[in-house]
């Protein structure tokens, strides 16, 4: 069967979270529960995109680990998909077959590695395939916070390069607007307070009484 044709993609939640009203999932779809024809039983969640329900499925799965401290395949999965309606054996077998790890081997799920293999693993299982191309899997993971490690470096080093840059500006400002406010000080010790402005701040509030200035000496020459 298409994955795209299944109950799961329909309601944008690949890992066919039920709805519990409790859980008040970021981009639940309104309503947030599934509609069904007469006769069926709304049960799963909805939500306004597929990214969303990737990461209602990321952020589930790392509670698993950071809650119940469940760290293995066998020990996920058994939660995730209890034997009272499901074949866990086969589910765990299904999802270390694809991840190519061992049941019992520890994965850290707040690791890009371990994470997305282990979420379209699930996916796969439960729509049938995955339809999901890898940049929608990387925009829900990155909705739950995590990110390739090679990609965390680079926002980094550009977060950092910026902060320079901004904290270069800065001091270029100071040394700029520090002369002026010092006169402005001495001319008017009540606008002392300037100096523990942000420069950009102190500036317009220069130039405002400037203004001010220029425009009571034009109204007494008049």
């Amino acid at each position: 069967m298409d994955p795209r044709q299944t109950r799961g993609y329909r309601n944008r939640n690949p890992g066919n979270l039920d709805h519990v009203p409790a859980n008040r999932w970021q981009g639940l779809a309104d309503p947030p529960i599934e509609t069904v024809p007469p006769g069926g039983r709304a049960r799963f969640a909805r939500f306004v995109s597929h990214e969303y329900g990737i990461r209602a499925l990321a952020v589930l799965l790392t509670t698993y680990q950071d809650r119940h401290g469940l760290d293995t395949i066998r020990g996920i999965v058994s939660r995730w998909a209890p034997g009272v309606e499901n074949d866990t054996e086969a589910y765990i077998a299904a999802v270390a077959r694809r991840m190519d790890r061992h049941p019992r081997q520890a994965l850290d799920l707040h690791r890009y590695e371990d994470l997305r293999p282990l979420v379209e693993a699930v996916i796969v299982h439960e729509l049938g395939g995955n339809p999901y191309d890898r940049a929608t899997i990387d925009a829900g993971l990155r909705l739950a916070g995590v990110v390739p490690a090679g990609r965390a470096a680079v926002a980094q080093t550009g977060t950092a390069r910026a902060a320079a840059g901004t904290a270069a500006a800065g001091a270029a400002a100071v040394t700029v607007v520090q002369p002026a406010l010092d006169a402005v000080s001495q001319a008017a010790p009540a606008l002392s307070v300037l100096q523990t402005l942000a420069p950009w701040l102190a500036v317009a509030v220069i130039v405002a009484v400037a203004a001010w200035f220029i425009w009571q000496r034009a109204r007494r020459a008049a």
